[in-house]
Formats: structure tokens, sequence, C-alpha cells
């Protein structure tokens, strides 16, 4: 097979050591991640006030069912075109993409995860005589921690897909962009370096993810103390 469209590791390792001693590598992972950590957090602040208010009045959800429904579907990159149009190709249009992919499975986790929380851990709340902000962040919260957790885990998951797949329709930089004007000049070898190099980022993240979980207070449940 000819070297250009299966190129050997020597390549790839040459790839990546020139695209770093040059900047761009660690330029490109920069944005990417800037992008990243900007749309992921707006996306949680949304997902969580929303979630939490649909989790806590479910009668609620109802009214707004068909439209979550019919956007959670619509994949974020067939967005692209039209956010360009209305926002150009700057980092608005990438920030809303990111945001769009990552804000359902937050949303979905915490509103589940609020409407699951045992009654009877709230009646002993009750029993005990606490309000109903203490039995938010006493037993509401805490119980639904490990969901909520696991949905950011996914979101940020879907934030990486999201953001490549937007840098590589419309952008001058990012990981995104370097993957397609690298097959554009038929570097593979540079592809395949760009490739690896979202997948450990990923990789690494959801090692810090993890660990974080696991140092968090109430990850793995409630905790009542008067």
């Amino acid at each position: 097979m000819e070297s250009y469209v299966l190129p050997s590791p020597q390549r790839v390792i040459r790839a990546f050591y020139i695209e770093i001693m040059n900047g761009n590598l660690i330029k490109y992972i920069y944005v990417s991640l800037l992008r990243v950590i900007i749309g992921f957090s707006i996306s949680f602040v949304f997902a969580f006030v929303f979630g939490m208010i649909l989790g806590i009045k479910p009668e609620r959800f109802e009214y707004f069912r068909n439209i979550i429904e019919f956007m959670r579907n619509v994949p974020p990159i067939s967005l692209i075109a039209i956010l360009i149009l209305w926002f150009g190709i700057g980092e608005k249009s990438k920030i809303i993409i990111i945001i769009l992919a990552s804000f359902f499975p937050i949303f979905i986790n915490i509103r589940q995860s609020i409407g699951t929380v045992d009654k009877k851990l709230i009646e002993v709340g009750y029993s005990l005589g606490f309000t109903k902000l203490k039995i938010f962040f006493k037993i509401m919260l805490p119980s639904a921690l490990p969901s909520i957790l696991a949905g950011m885990k996914i979101g940020l998951g879907y934030s990486f897909r999201a953001i490549i797949g937007a840098e590589m329709i419309a952008a001058s930089s990012g990981l995104g962009y370097m993957i397609l004007d690298a097959q554009q000049l038929s570097r593979s070898d540079k592809v395949i370096a760009g490739i690896i190099t979202i997948g450990v980022l990923g990789y690494i993240f959801d090692i810090l993810f993890s660990y974080l979980i696991k140092k968090l207070p109430y990850s793995k449940g409630v905790y009542i103390e008067n």
C-alpha cells in the first residue's frame, strides 16, 4: 500500500515532532480545548438550571417535551451552515455547536435523577426540620450527583466530537482544521497524528474526570446529617 495512504509509524512520529517543534500542534490543542471549555461550561449552566427546574416540577416538562425531543434528535453539525449564516465563521458558531452537542446528555441526566430522588429521604429531611433549601442541598442534590457527573462526562465527550466536526467545516485553527488541512495536502501522516492527539486528549480528560468524581463529596450518594 502506498505510504501516503497508510504512512509508517516513523512518518507519523516525525509528523508529531515537526508539528510540536514549529508550535502548530500546541496552538491547535490550545484553541480546541479553549472552545470546548467555554462551550461546555455554558452548556452545563443551562442544563443544570433547566434540569433542576423541570426535575423538581415534572409537570412543566410536558410543555417543553416536543421541542426538547425535536432538538435532541437534530445532529448539531447539521446546524453549522445556518449558524455560519447567522454568526459568521468566528467563535460564536463553534461555541453554539458545542453547547447544543453537550446540553442534552447533561440535562436529561439531571432532570431524571432529580425526579427520581427517593421520596422517603425527603420525608426524613422534613421530619428533621429541614427547610426546602436544605432539602435540596442536603438530600436532592447529593442523591442526584452521581447521575449529574455521569451526564457531564458524556457531555464532555460530545463536546470534543462536536468541535472537531465544526473545525473541519469552518475554521482556520484547531485540531479539526489541522486534520482537514493535512487531508487536502495528502499528508496522511499528519492526519493520523491529529487523530491520535484527539484520542489522547479525550482519554486524559476521561481519567481526570473520573478522578474528580471519586474525590468530590457526595459522589457516592446522599449523606444526611442534621
